[in-house]
C-alpha cells in the first residue's frame, strides 16, 4: 500500500519509527516531512499528506504532532479525508471499523513509542465494517 507520512517537529520522531515499520511491512512511503526537529508549522506538512490521499495520489496518509489535535483538524479540513485521532489500540480499530478513516493522527507526547506503533498495526489491519456505517460515511463525505 501507498501511504503518506508527515509531522511537525514534535511528531518528527515517531515519524521516522513510524515510516521503518511501513517499510519493513512492504509498504511504499510517501515522506511529506518536515525533516528535523527543528520548530516548523504543522499546516505547512500535514496539508500534503490529506491532499494525497483525498486526490488518490495515496491510499492512506499518517500525521503526527504533539498532541495530535492540531494535526486531525488540519487533515479533516480537506474533502474526502476521515482523520481519526488515535491514543490507544480502540481507537485506531474503531476508526477504521466504523469510519473508515483513511488517515490517523497520533500525538507524540500523548503516547509511547511503542503504543504508537501499536495504532499503525491496527489500522492497516482492520478493514471497514460498512453496513450500518456505510451510510455515515457517505453523509461526512458529502
Amino acid at each position: 500500500m501507498k501511504i503518506a507520512i508527515g509531522s511537525d517537529h514534535a511528531g518528527f520522531r515517531y515519524k521516522e519509527a513510524i515510516k521503518k515499520l511501513l517499510t519493513d511491512l512492504g509498504h511504499e512511503v510517501v515522506d511529506k516531512g518536515t525533516d528535523s526537529e527543528a520548530p516548523v508549522d504543522y499546516p505547512v506538512f500535514i496539508r500534503p499528506v490529506a491532499e494525497a490521499v483525498a486526490a488518490g495520489d495515496v491510499a492512506r496518509g499518517i500525521v503526527l504532532g504533539g498532541s495530535g489535535n492540531g494535526e486531525a483538524m488540519m487533515a479533516n479540513r480537506i474533502k474526502g479525508v476521515r482523520c481519526a485521532l488515535c491514543w490507544n489500540e480502540e481507537s485506531a480499530r474503531l476508526g477504521r471499523l466504523h469510519n473508515d478513516a483513511n488517515v490517523i493522527s497520533i500525538g507524540e507526547r500523548m503516547v509511547s513509542e511503542e503504543m504508537a506503533l501499536q495504532i499503525v498495526r491496527i489500522w492497516l489491519d482492520t478493514p471497514f465494517e460498512g453496513g450500518r456505517h456505510q451510510h455515515r460515511i457517505q453523509l461526512l463525505d458529502a
